[in-house]
């Protein structure tokens, strides 16, 4: 699993950093994404629904710190 701290950046970049990492990942590979951008509980929702990839898990990490697990 590749980890990928996005904490700091603001929309678009989440999605846009994530989207650059899978670029390059094999299919089936899984990406964990830890950030601080409250915009990304929907953005990187809609980003995997929209690239067909799978979001596994969701979780709150703190007040404001968001954690994602993205399948390729």
């Amino acid at each position: 699993m590749h980890d990928l701290d996005l904490s700091g950046l603001k929309c678009p970049l989440p999605v846009l950093r994530t989207q650059k990492a899978l670029k390059d990942l094999p299919k089936g590979s899984r990406i964990a994404i830890l950030t601080t951008d409250p915009m990304a509980a929907l953005d990187l929702p809609h980003f995997c629904s929209e690239h067909d990839h799978l979001l596994i898990d969701t979780q709150q990490r703190g007040p404001s710190t968001l954690w994602f697990l993205i399948e390729k």
